[in-house]
């Protein structure tokens, strides 16, 4: 049995948990601070998630054409449904700028303009002069810019000192005899062992969790288990009910054709040839927004025009373009073609379907990185010592729908911010926070025993399991849902949390059991199942990545709100938009005109 009282213990200013962009330029921001800081991954960092961003990051520069943060505000309040909030969002278009910069001055190596400038493409939802022409925004590294500002980010934070435990797997949280969160406890793949690290502030920064989806674009380790240790803690997750499903993922498979494929000129066509974006988005086509673009997709497909002897996708098509320009500004699209469907984009087109993309919700922080609650009021408080930034947090800046290209811009302006708001707060009150607190180790010990127990007959697998999970997820919380729907997936939920409860692990090693590993982050995907539906079904209305076809319209009267999602007793609050940006009015919500 696991005992947990007298494991390694190591003692840090910070610990973030999670080495993918957003949780690296916290570091490096607190390690140059001198600052004792550590950071968590269960892969070897320049791995995490980050490395599959393609298509880019956005900021005014304007090296293309004529652009200001207001505009891209603008796009990203629209884009969001209205139900991103406005402080946030002028925060990061402001920063957007400048951090830009500054990852090009650590290393990025963006594409350039003839003119030696960063290269910038168009990108879907983005406008000049407030809606009125497409704006070239996305600052891009041919189609690799994640790839490019994770390891550049990496190799800066080596040279800083900053302390990394590779390959360790964040447990939980634990908190302090007053109740603050003084640690985590990780488990060293490598051995099997358990060690506790204790922190003056703990970050999480753990990415998405679309493996809760049966075809998704996500890297298998995107399990949600930052998100998973917040609502163990007691604390809420807010607006799991948005989830995008990207338009263009290899249909059947999922992997992501990056929005950058339409924005460098391709064009989604039917079983007919049509370019069909015409008709549902007559202005920008086929750079609509993302939840406008699947919406698009899925209705061709159910009303028959679909591709392919199964009529179950439709068509990327790129043959139009010049193969020279698709070999520079493409070339990872165009990998992934040849590789996983034996086609070429430059002599064909490539089938696509939506696939499980990005979670919009997560874990509730203002735009300092710090977590959120509500007190018995309903006013939003402070969590000390714990912060969230990335995918897994939800500041929010996305609302109901992420603009392309604002992802990873999102994760290095609030990894920096946050970690600027960490220095601040323990050089006010580090004295006053000590490790002489008894920790409260006893729900860490119970759950991680629970999976120590006798093998039996039993012969389901845990991927058996999440197999059923992630099925009954992509029926009931699609592209498009309804009380029907949504129903029957909270009934089929019981059986699987059931079955997930009696499974055992049948391989008893130490050393790199990935079985137990898969175990814990397959409770943590049934955590966040039921935080997805119960929050889902509860918003009657369409918003954004929300598209209920019993509910079809926005209701800006009764839901323009955030929903808070509780674990205990599947508990949902509600707190209002921030529909008052820092310095700029004029943003009342309005009709989306495409």
């Amino acid at each position: 049995m696991v005992s947990l009282q007298q494991v390694d213990t190591f003692h840090f200013d910070a610990v973030i948990v999670g080495a993918g962009g957003a949780g690296l330029r916290a570091a490096l921001q607190l390690a140059k601070s001198d600052l004792r800081v550590a950071v968590v991954s269960k892969v070897f960092p320049t791995r995490s998630h980050t490395v599959a961003a393609q298509g880019g990051i956005n900021a005014a520069l304007g090296n293309l054409t004529e652009d200001n943060w207001h505009w891209h505000m603008y796009d990203t309040v629209k884009g969001s449904d209205y139900l991103g909030d406005q402080d946030a969002i002028e925060f990061m278009c402001r920063e957007a700028t400048e951090i830009v910069r500054e990852l090009e001055h650590f290393g990025v190596p963006f594409s350039r303009t003839e003119q030696g400038k960063i290269y910038q493409r168009p990108f879907g939802g983005q406008s000049r002069n407030f809606g009125e022409s497409q704006a070239t925004r996305t600052c891009a590294a041919a189609d690799r810019t994640g790839h490019a500002i994770l390891q550049t980010l990496y190799q800066q934070n080596i040279q800083a000192g900053t302390t990394f435990f590779d390959e360790f797997f964040a447990v939980d949280l634990v908190k302090d005899e007053v109740g603050h969160i003084g640690g985590m406890v990780v488990m060293n793949l490598q051995n099997g062992e358990y060690q506790l690290l204790r922190a003056h502030a703990v970050m999480v920064a753990t990415g998405g969790a679309c493996q809760l989806f049966k075809t998704n674009t996500n890297a298998k380790i995107n399990t949600g288990d930052g998100l998973a240790m917040v609502l163990r803690a007691g604390l809420p997750l807010q607006d799991m009910e948005f989830w995008q499903f990207h338009p263009t993922g290899v249909a059947n498979k999922g992997m992501l054709l990056s929005e950058a494929a339409r924005g460098e000129g391709g064009v989604l066509r039917n079983a007919e040839g049509e370019a069909f974006m015409v008709r549902y988005a007559p202005h920008v086509k086929d750079l609509a927004s993302r939840d406008v673009v699947s919406r698009a997709i899925a209705i061709e497909v159910k009303e028959g025009r679909g591709c392919g002897p199964n009529k179950d996708h439709v068509l990327l098509d790129l043959t139009h373009l010049d193969s020279e320009m698709i070999k520079k500004r493409l070339p990872g699209i165009r990998d992934i073609g040849l590789t996983f469907l034996g086609l070429d984009m430059c002599d064909d087109p490539i089938p696509v379907y939506p696939t499980a993309h990005y979670m919009m919700g997560g874990i509730p922080t203002n735009f300092h990185g710090q977590v959120q609650t509500l007190d018995e009021s309903g006013q939003a408080i402070s969590v000390p010592g714990l912060y969230a930034v990335g995918e897994c947090a939800c500041v929010s800046v996305h609302g109901a729908n992420r603009l392309g290209g604002n992802s990873l811009l999102d994760i290095v302006v609030f990894g920096r911010a946050a970690a600027k708001e960490i220095e601040r707060v323990l050089n006010l009150q580090k004295s006053d926070r000590n490790f002489d607190r008894r920790l409260d180790l006893a729900p860490v010990e119970a759950r991680l025993n629970k999976w120590e127990a006798p093998a039996h007959d039993r012969k389901e697998s845990i991927a058996a399991i999440k197999h059923d999970l992630q099925a009954a997820m992509q029926e009931g919380c699609g592209v498009f849902r309804n009380q029907e729907s949504m129903q029957a997936l909270i009934e089929a939920l019981e059986p699987i949390q059931q079955r997930l409860d009696e499974a055992v692990l049948h391989d008893r090693s130490r050393a790199f059991n990935l079985e137990r590993m898969e175990a814990l982050e397959l409770e943590n995907l049934m955590t966040l199942a039921y935080a997805t539906v119960h929050s889902a079904i509860e918003r009657t209305e369409s918003r954004g990545a929300h598209s209920r076809v019993d509910f079809t319209e926005r209701d800006d009267e009764n839901w323009l709100q955030h929903s808070l999602y509780f674990l205990d007793g599947h508990r949902l609050r509600y707190k209002p938009v921030c529909v008052t940006p820092l310095t700029v009015t004029g943003f009342e919500p309005k009709p989306r005109v495409y």
